[in-house]
């Protein structure tokens, strides 16, 4: 009321309270406002250019930023609702229908939806939402949800799932399966289970500067000699002497050890001279009486051929009890070079012993075991049924066992002798059965003489009976 007393004042031209003096009439007709604008009916200038909606309310400082404010909101609602119709952006309340009907009703996603499932699709879904907002086309409802950001989040919610799979699956894989395990046991039952490879050792790799060993040469030289050595092995040949038995062929063996040992003779002297021995025997038939004659003649030429000092007739003739004269020794000499045809150039059991012993990379006892079985094998008649490497690598496993020397048999000893394991199980079964008789046979020279110390007493070791075992 007051600010319409004020009003009709001016208009009257009247003095104001105060002492205020009444304006010109003229000048206030200028100045006074439209009549659109009396009774409080104020047009504040919008937003954009759109004028504010009409109040009938006193128009003061708080309530015109108030009417600017609601403007400025109502302009902004506008340009978003334009937005969605365009495909700008996406719909919120169509997002959350469709998410509650995807969650209500579980349907099999496209492949284009779910790219792939790892931490990486947050990543691809931006980019691919980037692209699609960048061409600026109309789209349906659906193709807005597959961009929207509330898909990484879904995805992010499945991934946790897949990986659970996942593990649960890599989980099953590592579980081993009843057909793995009974495979398993099946392969290993027939020895086919993978086993690391071993080394193989080069054994003369600590003689390359050893001129005497002849490391250039001795792989060829042992090829030459396995090629060879079946030319000059003697087969079964006591049937074909009448007078002549196994029995007696032992006792010549063990009295020619026992003279071998007399003269300190080299180890290829020995060896050589039991070949010569089988190798006449073979080809000529002997009487009884000129067995031991036989022998001492075979070493004769074998410690000519071998010896740097051979002994001299009349010593043989004298170790045999003067039972032959010096006349029949080298009449018998004589034979017996022209039966061989001169041929002493032989592979003996010895030539194999040595090489073999030698890829065994053992100790002097594994050493003297393995000449210890030789020497029983040599002895023994029956061992004349397989060829000198096959007795000599026999010897060389049977010795490893006896002593517990494991492995048995290597990847080192099976290239260097040709035999394996398995080759070799029955001959060195019939090693291992003369060394069980031999404390108890009426020869013992070669038992008394791996007895001693100097040779590591191996003839008393107990031995490898599980060889024997059937």
């Amino acid at each position: 009321m007051a600010s319409r007393l004020v009003v009709q004042q001016e208009n009257r031209g009247e003095a104001l309270p105060g002492g205020v003096k009444q304006k010109n009439m003229a000048a206030e007709r200028k100045n006074r406002p439209a009549l659109t604008n009396i009774g409080n009916r104020v047009t504040i200038p919008g937003v954009e250019g759109k004028p504010v909606p009409k109040v009938s309310r006193p128009v003061t400082r708080s309530f015109r930023a108030q009417l600017l404010a609601n403007a400025q909101a109502a302009a902004a609602e506008n340009k978003k609702n334009a937005l969605i119709a365009n495909g700008a952006l996406p719909n919120q309340k169509a997002m959350g229908r469709k998410e509650a009907q995807k969650k209500a009703i579980v349907k099999p996603r496209k492949p284009e939806e779910i790219v792939e499932i790892s931490p990486d699709t947050e990543e691809i879904v931006e980019k691919d939402e980037a692209q699609k907002k960048a061409t600026v086309k109309p789209k349906k409802t659906d193709d807005i949800i597959n961009i929207s950001h509330d898909t990484a989040e879904v995805l992010k919610k499945d991934e946790p799932v897949k990986q659970e799979k996942a593990g649960e699956g890599s989980s099953k894989k590592k579980a081993p399966t009843l057909t793995s395990t009974l495979t398993a046991r099946s392969k290993a039952a027939c020895g086919l289970s993978k086993k690391p490879k071993e080394q193989i050792v080069d054994i003369d790799a600590a003689d390359v500067n050893n001129d005497l060993a002849a490391v250039e040469y001795v792989e060829e030289i042992y090829k030459y000699y396995k090629s060879v050595e079946n030319e000059s092995r003697v087969n079964y040949y006591i049937d074909s002497q009448p007078e002549i038995n196994e029995k007696m062929r032992a006792i010549l063996i063990d009295w020619l050890i026992q003279v071998h040992h007399k003269f300190e003779l080299s180890p290829e002297t020995l060896y050589l001279t039991i070949n010569i021995v089988d190798r006449y025997l073979a080809t000529k038939t002997t009487l009884r009486k000129e067995l031991q004659l036989l022998g001492i003649s075979a070493m004769l030429i074998a410690s000519k051929y071998e010896e740097i000092w051979a002994p001299e007739v009349n010593d043989l003739v004298c170790i045999s009890d003067r039972a032959y004269s010096n006349e029949q020794v080298l009449a018998m000499e004589k034979r017996i070079l022209g039966e061989l045809e001169w041929n002493l150039t032989i592979p003996t059991l010895y030539v194999f012993l040595v090489r073999f012993i030698k890829a065994s990379l053992t100790d002097s006892d594994v050493e003297n075991a393995v000449y210890f079985l030789a020497e029983l094998g040599m002895m023994n008649y029956v061992t004349l049924m397989y060829c000198p490497s096959m007795i000599a690598a026999s010897a060389v496993y049977a010795a490893r066992c006896t002593l517990n020397k494991a492995p048995f048999w290597n990847e080192t000893l099976k290239l260097h002798t040709g035999f394996s394991e398995l080759q070799l199980t029955n001959c060195a079964k019939l090693l291992v059965s003369f060394h069980s008789v031999a404390a108890e046979h009426n020869l013992k020279t070669i038992y008394r003489k791996y007895s001693s110390e100097e040779r590591g007493a191996v003839a008393l070791l107990p031995p490898a009976k599980f060889l024997t075992v059937a």
